[in-house]
Order: structure tokens, then C-alpha cells, then sequence
């Protein structure tokens, strides 16, 4: 009984995972429309080490739109020989260890504009009692899985801890942004003011509200460029 249940469960699975068929479509429409405006002169055979880590990679989550966009982009750009130096084979791993909200996180993170987290917890009123220490209760909290219209946006901070692990993002402790009204929004949010009055109802803590940045880094900027961006017909990449 329990054999017949996971032969079941995994019976979907076996169903998304691409064949020599379903990948030669994929080059032969996607990546096709996508070269469309490229100069033939300019079409070249793509290296190796990201052509073929990339197909292969495409078996288990070519069905993932959002994922299957980004290997799209990095075979075009690794087939045109104006942006082919770009294309950095790493790109295919990183696609890879991407789930798909975190990459319409990375596609949100593509645009040159503020991207505003705060971090809320708990510490000891120093005028009510001798103990001392301060806790964190919502770290990295943001709105920008509901603006990227991710499926699971409450996942986001650990979204964010990916990002940062493949070295796209990084959120320094000491960096905040300073125009004005920048972190209203997140601060007069109903999580925000319930965490803090949850906090409060104690009268020997306090709530304390760390504001955030995340910075795309170099590597990230790069990873747009090639993965997210669109060809046009300079065999440059846009928005």
C-alpha cells in the first residue's frame, strides 16, 4: 500500500521532467524568439560548460516559467557573440538553487530603486529592571514577495537568505536608507504594530525597529544583465 501511494505521488513528477523533445522545442521556439533580432554574423556556438550544465538543467524545471525564462536569456546571451563573454557558467548553478519566487524576487531586484526591509524585537528596559539583552522576532520583514507576486510571500526573508548565500544581494547591518518615508509603509504595517504591542504588554521590554537595505552587488547586477534583461537588437541587454 505505501509503494502504490509514493508511486502515485511521485507520478506528476516523473511527467514534468523534460526529454530530448521538450528541450529542442525550448531552443528551437524560446531561445529562437529570443535570438530573433540578433544578426545571424553574430550567433555563435555557446561554451560548454554553460550550454550543456544549462540543458541539462532544464529537465527539472524547464516547466518552472519563471526559471526557464532566466536559462533562455543565458543561452541567448552565451549564443551572441557581443554579450557571450557575460555569460558566466556560474549563472547555471545559481538559476539552479533558485526556487521560482526567488526569481521574481531577482527580476524585482533587476530595477535601480530602494529596497527597504526592517528587522523588529524585544530588549530590556534599562529604568524597569537590571537584565540586560535584546532579541529579534521579525527579521528582514519587507513587502516585496506581495510586489514580486510570489506564491509564498511570507517565505520571503528566507528568500532573501538565499540571495544573499549566492551572493546576488546583501543586507549589511549598518546600512539604511535616509529619504524620507522610505520605511513608513513597513513601519505603520498591521505585522509591525502587532509584533510591537505583543511586545510591550510586558512594561520591563521594549520594542526596537532596525531599519534595512538591500544592495544588489556586482555579481547580482551582472546576473540581471544576462539573465533577466532581454536581448534587443544591439545584442546589448534592456529593461
Amino acid at each position: 500500500v505505501v509503494a502504490k501511494t509514493i508511486h502515485i505521488a511521485l507520478a506528476p513528477v516523473s511527467v514534468l521532467v523534460w526529454g530530448y523533445d521538450q528541450i529542442k522545442d525550448f531552443v528551437s521556439t524560446k531561445v529562437a524568439e529570443k535570438l530573433r533580432k540578433v544578426p545571424p554574423e553574430n550567433i555563435t556556438t555557446p561554451k560548454l560548460n554553460v550550454a550543456g550544465p544549462l540543458l541539462e538543467s532544464l529537465r527539472y524545471t524547464g516547466h518552472e516559467e519563471t526559471l526557464s525564462d532566466m536559462y533562455a536569456n543565458l543561452l541567448a546571451a552565451s549564443m551572441d557573440s557581443r554579450t557571450a563573454s557575460g555569460a558566466h557558467p556560474s549563472f547555471v548553478e545559481i538559476i539552479r538553487q533558485l526556487t521560482s519566487d526567488e526569481a521574481r524576487l531577482v527580476k524585482l531586484f533587476s530595477h535601480d530603486r530602494a529596497f527597504p526591509l526592517v528587522t523588529v524585537g524585544w530588549r530590556f528596559k534599562k529604568e524597569k529592571t537590571p537584565l540586560t539583552g535584546e532579541q529579534s522576532i521579525l527579521v528582514n520583514f519587507s513587502l516585496l514577495g506581495y510586489e514580486a507576486k510570489c506564491e509564498f510571500p511570507h517565505l520571503t526573508p528566507i528568500y532573501l537568505d538565499n540571495l544573499c548565500r549566492l551572493r546576488l544581494i546583501r543586507i549589511p547591518s549598518d546600512a539604511f536608507y535616509t529619504s524620507p518615508g522610505v520605511y513608513d509603509e513597513l513601519e505603520k504595517h498591521q505585522d509591525i504594530i502587532a509584533v510591537k504591542n505583543s511586545i510591550t504588554e510586558d512594561e520591563k521590554m521594549e520594542a526596537f525597529i532596525e531599519r534595512k537595505a538591500i544592495i544588489v552587488t556586482e555579481l547580482g547586477k551582472q546576473f540581471c544583465r544576462i539573465c533577466v534583461f532581454p536581448h534587443d537588437q544591439n545584442g546589448m541587454t534592456s529593461k
